[in-house]
């Protein structure tokens, strides 16, 4: 039977900058199929170029439509459960799926969706990502237009019109698997390390804070795609963008300091076989939550176990399952580990391996 698809919940107030971060994301899909599930076309703003001739007009409520690169896009019809269906149908299979949400519902019964028997074994949740206006938090607003957001809200007969947006917002932080900061570029390093302290402090343990500007993540980092894949990646001791001076540490005049992805690094672990996959998943979280892991994925041999387990974790949120045969290749556990910069690569071999 095929992997599990991974789905990514991206989630926050309008403003926020999902939607850059989701078009930041598209634009650098490098020939990974992402569906995006999103609930209204125009929310996108996507450009004539990257929809491929699909105006509002043309598309109609429950359409999926292919974007130019790779990407499929779905608004999300009467049901999440038929769209998801209809997207996991195609003959091609999306690599990964992404949904955006307004911010205004909890993801909480979105992701309890996933449990449907009738999708359960064909899709994962990969993690629950929110982003975050920074500079508006900073000032101590939710959102950059509050009127805005709360216009959004009474446009929606479905959702509860009596909590008060903070309360919103602190549930899209206790709920989030990862935290995305952006318009970092607006804050002063003081304000943004101010601002990441006390994001850390309201979400649970092992969920890290990321900054972003204009919505510029690298895809390993946003969606973890082809993590774990047998490719080249184990020749990658890092995320390579632009160029890079293989490894050589004299050279530091290379760093763009204006760019983000230099900030992420990620390296591969190999050990041996596991004997408890239910224990191993455990020890993961902590060494996940000790040592401030974004995301690490990859799969374990567990003894006596013919099928490969796969690993993935985003945050605190740590997924296994069995997934097929090992068939005739090395019976290994190879772990992706990716974080900040500055991770302690031998203190986090040393526990994984442990």
């Amino acid at each position: 039977m095929p992997a599990k698809i991974p789905a990514t919940v991206v989630t926050g107030f309008l403003g926020a900058g999902k939607t850059t971060l989701i078009r930041h994301m598209l634009s650098n899909a490098e020939g990974k199929r992402i569906a995006l599930i999103i609930n209204e076309f125009g929310d996108l703003g996507v450009d004539g170029d990257i929809l491929k001739g699909c105006g509002d007009e043309t598309c109609s409520e429950d359409d999926i439509m292919e974007l130019s690169n790779g990407c499929i896009c779905c608004t999300v019809a009467e049901d999440f459960i038929p769209t998801l269906q209809k997207l996991l149908d195609r003959d091609q299979a999306p690599d990964h799926i992404v949904i955006e949400t307004s911010g205004l519902a909890l993801p909480q019964p979105l992701v309890r969706a996933f449990n449907w028997p009738e999708i359960s074994t064909r899709v994962t949740v990969d993690g629950v990502v929110t982003v975050v206006d920074g500079k508006a938090v900073t000032e101590g607003r939710f959102a950059h237009d509050i009127a805005a957001v709360d216009a959004q809200r009474k446009l929606d007969e479905n959702l509860d019109h009596e909590t008060p947006l903070s309360e919103l917002f602190e549930d899209q932080i206790a709920c989030a698997d990862m935290i995305v900061v952006n318009k970092s570029d607006l804050l002063s390093e003081d304000e943004i390390t101010a601002l990441t302290a006390k994001l850390r402090a309201d979400s649970r343990d092992g969920v890290q804070v990321v900054k972003s500007t204009m919505g510029a993540l690298p895809v390993d980092v946003l969606l973890g795609q082809g993590i774990g894949a047998e490719s080249d990646m184990s020749a990658r001791h890092e995320i390579h963008h632009h160029h890079h001076h293989d490894d050589d540490d004299d050279d530091h005049d290379d760093h763009h300091h204006d760019h983000d992805h230099d900030d992420f690094e990620s390296f591969v672990v190999l050990r041996d076989e596991i004997t408890d996959a239910k224990a191993f998943a455990e020890h993961l979280a902590e060494v996940i939550r000790d040592h401030d892991i974004l995301r690490l994925k990859g799969f374990a041999a567990v003894q006596g176990k013919p099928m490969r387990l796969t690993l993935q974790a985003v945050g605190p949120r740590v997924d296994s399952y069995f997934d097929q045969p090992f068939g005739t290749g090395p019976r290994e556990t190879k772990l992706v580990v990716i974080g900040q910069a500055g991770l302690d690569r031998a203190a986090i071999e040393a526990a994984l391996r442990a």
